[in-house]
């Protein structure tokens, strides 16, 4: 089986939603709808937000039972990425702290998706 390169998040609001993740990733989605938008990235990799009153079958679970994380190459990158989302308001839920994988902080999009940036420790990365 290979690896999914997709995730999709389930939102209440799809138009806040896009406008968040545009703002997170400076880019505009490739394919946006009332209900749907979809945004690609040079590795190949995709991420979809979805109306969460739109899918089917219906979504039965919240946001928070998984996380987007996004890898950095060092600490002085991980504090400044930090600083860059509390200065837009994000919710922090975990300010830096070193952890067994590396260097991490974690902040929530408007849904409550957690969003993780850490760079790994010297001896694992």
């Amino acid at each position: 089986m290979s690896v999914p390169p997709f995730t999709i998040l389930y939102v209440t609001d799809p138009a806040s939603s896009v406008h968040f993740y545009r703002e997170l990733f400076g880019r505009p989605p490739v394919e946006e709808s009332p209900a749907f938008a979809m945004f690609v990235f040079e590795s190949g990799a995709k991420l979809a937000i979805w109306s969460s009153a739109t899918v089917e079958p219906a979504v039965t679970q919240g946001a928070g039972a998984m996380e987007l994380a996004f890898p950095l190459p060092d600490e002085a990158s991980v504090d400044t990425g930090l600083a860059k989302w509390q200065a837009r308001g994000l919710t922090i839920v975990q300010q830096p702290t070193r952890m067994a994988f590396g260097y991490t902080a974690m902040a929530l999009d408007p849904d409550g998706h957690r969003l993780r940036i850490y760079c790994l420790a010297p001896e694992l990365g």
